[in-house]
């Protein structure tokens, strides 16, 4: 049914706090992606499926039209580079702060900077623009790592409480960006069901606005 509107979210934090929004929109899920193996939700309207995927996979969903609507944090989107979608909506939930981090009272080297992240986009965009040489070295996890085993000078990375850096005697350094989810839409969808995708835009900033 070519009506049928999909939504991409990824499990975890951003599943739970998207809920509540899309509540506002009489769109609730009949399953959970935390205790069900569907990769396909169902939801209490007919029209409306949600498709359960990777974070960092939502963008690219979205931008070839296998979703209409997706939510995505922002530091997703600057990686992704966010082209051919159009982020319509701040959800303003799962809010953290993408920074540089190195270790307390360390200075970083003068010259070439060797820097940990899985942001490579990301590092290399800020640190051109402070006019400094990189070679980025590129993990998947547990960044605090890399500077204490002399792997990278600081790395690029989410932070939130800032706990899990001071456990590893790491501190957060220069601010990048503010992040939070974002509802993002397909273009070609933006204008073939309009009507329909502006309803829930409408809902779902209303409920923003409420909480």
């Amino acid at each position: 049914m070519t009506d049928t509107i999909t939504i991409a979210l990824s499990k975890g934090r951003i599943f739970k706090e998207t809920v509540p929004l899309l509540k506002a929109a009489g769109i609730v899920p009949l399953d959970d992606p935390e205790t069900s193996r569907k990769l396909i939700l169902d939801t209490t309207r007919d029209d409306i499926k949600l498709v359960i995927i990777r974070a960092t996979d939502v963008p690219t969903y979205v931008e070839y039209g296998a979703a209409d609507l997706g939510v995505v944090g922002k530091d997703v989107l600057m990686e992704h580079g966010g082209e051919g979608l159009y982020e319509m909506l701040d959800l303003k939930i799962a809010c953290c702060k993408l920074m540089t981090a190195g270790i307390e009272g360390r200075e970083l080297p003068k010259g070439e900077l060797k820097v940990a992240t899985k942001f490579v986009n990301c590092a290399r965009r800020y640190f051109a623009e402070q006019g400094r040489q990189i070679e980025v070295i590129k993990l998947y996890g547990s960044m605090e790592l890399a500077p204490i085993v002399g792997l990278a000078d600081c790395i690029v990375d989410l932070v939130d409480t800032g706990n899990t850096l001071i456990a590893n005697g790491l501190i957060p350094q220069e601010h990048i960006a503010d992040i939070s989810s974002r509802m993002v839409v397909n273009k070609a969808s933006m204008k073939m069901k309009h009507a329909s995708l502006k309803h829930i835009l409408d809902k779902v900033s209303e409920a923003v606005n409420r909480s």
